[in-house]
């Protein structure tokens, strides 16, 4: 018999020389086919945040009970009430918690200039050597001249294209628009018929799959799914909870701006680890711009917020559905903010837990004592 090893070798070659000819033309399509599948794909996600919710309606006792006049309509029924409960989350933060948001940012912004004429004050004390100063900038040899011709020439060049950017964002922004409204149409499509998908797939799965492939690639995406769903929904829950403790706790302590800095502080915590911190951050900031001794104050009630929600919330909240240590917590947050920043730190930690739970499980199945011969 031929031995086929060198011709899978010399085949394998030519397809590595002909994608490295045509590296260019291939990452084009690759561009234009993700491009294309970018409106199915934000579908694909949609649809899965909406169906944690139409799932928790579904098991309602009305329209689980196939007994019940419900029972027939409740796939409609719980996407109406799943779009309903979106529509009124969007209408809450547009209308109490973004105003709120934007007056702390509001405050910092006004805090800051006191801050920058104290510090120059400060800077006037010093005893700084005017003369000297002259005599260095004199050393740098710079035209001035010409340099304020050439900054007033990009000023001016860049007013012309004030309407071009103009032109540009409106059409960017008219494609996204369009994009996310096939997008939601796609969603609403997948969960209208999200059985009958589920059995197509299962049924190609065990036709054109091995057996013992296809088991664990449901045993993977059930992982997975459990996993995602379990922390999207404690780390909302979360959130509120840290944001309202919060809120309670400096309007007791009387300390200045507790709804505004309550909502940022709830709002950065939808961020693991680093959220609540950053939000502290700005809140102390603006508590300094009143007084420095309350700013005192409210760090250390934020550090005992923080060990509070570290070991009594956070482990019944979200750390029993993910079951990841929180070093490993840590080191998915900086690599995925890392990645892709916001939404990068948000998918990084079910990644992680789901990865760490398969390799886990895998571990404990292949350390576990072979069983003995039974009697």
């Amino acid at each position: 018999m031929t031995n086929k090893k060198p011709w899978l070798y010399l085949a394998a070659i030519a397809a590595l020389l002909l994608l490295l000819k045509y590296s260019d033309a291939l990452l084009g399509g690759v561009r234009l086919l993700a491009t294309l599948l970018t409106p199915l794909l934000l579908g694909c996600a949609v649809a899965y945040v909406l169906n944690i919710i139409v799932t928790r309606i579904e098991s309602l006792p009305p329209l689980r009970d196939p007994s019940s006049r419900l029972y027939r309509v409740r796939r409609p029924i719980s996407i109406v009430g799943a779009l309903v409960g979106i529509t009124v989350i969007v209408a809450l933060l547009v209308i109490i918690i973004i105003p709120q948001l934007a007056d702390a940012f509001r405050v910092v912004l006004l805090g800051v200039p006191p801050a920058v004429n104290s510090f120059l004050n400060w800077l006037d004390t010093l005893d700084l050597s005017q003369p000297q100063l002259e005599e260095w900038l004199r050393a740098l040899n710079v035209n001035w001249p010409d340099l304020f011709k050439r900054a007033t020439s990009y000023l001016t060049s860049g007013v012309g294209n004030v309407f071009n950017s103009a032109v540009s964002l409106l059409g960017a922004l008219g494609g996204t628009v369009m994009q996310s409204f096939i997008a939601l149409i796609f969603a609403l499509y997948l969960l209208a018929g999200k059985d009958r998908l589920n059995r197509q797939f299962h049924a190609l799965a065990d036709t054109y799959l091995p057996e013992r492939f296809t088991r664990r690639l449901w045993y993977l995406l059930a992982t997975a799914h459990d996993t995602f769903t379990r922390f999207f929904v404690g780390q909302f829950t979360e959130a509120i909870i840290i944001g309202v403790l919060c809120t309670l706790g400096m309007a007791l302590f009387r300390l200045p701006y507790a709804t505004m800095i309550g909502t940022l502080v709830g709002a950065t915590a939808l961020l693991p680890v680093v959220g609540a911190y950053l939000g502290a951050g700005i809140g102390a900031f603006m508590i300094l711009t009143v007084n420095p001794l309350q700013a005192l104050g409210f760090l250390i009630f934020i550090a005992v917020l923080q060990q509070l929600e570290g070991n009594l919330i956070y482990p019944r909240v979200v750390g029993t559905s993910i079951g990841l240590p929180g070093i490993w917590v840590l080191a998915a947050v900086t690599v995925g903010g890392g990645i892709g920043g916001i939404a990068g730190m948000l998918l990084a930690v079910p990644v992680t837990a789901t990865f760490y739970r398969l390799l886990r499980t895998d571990v404990q199945r292949r350390q576990a004592p072979p069983a003995g011969p039974q009697d």
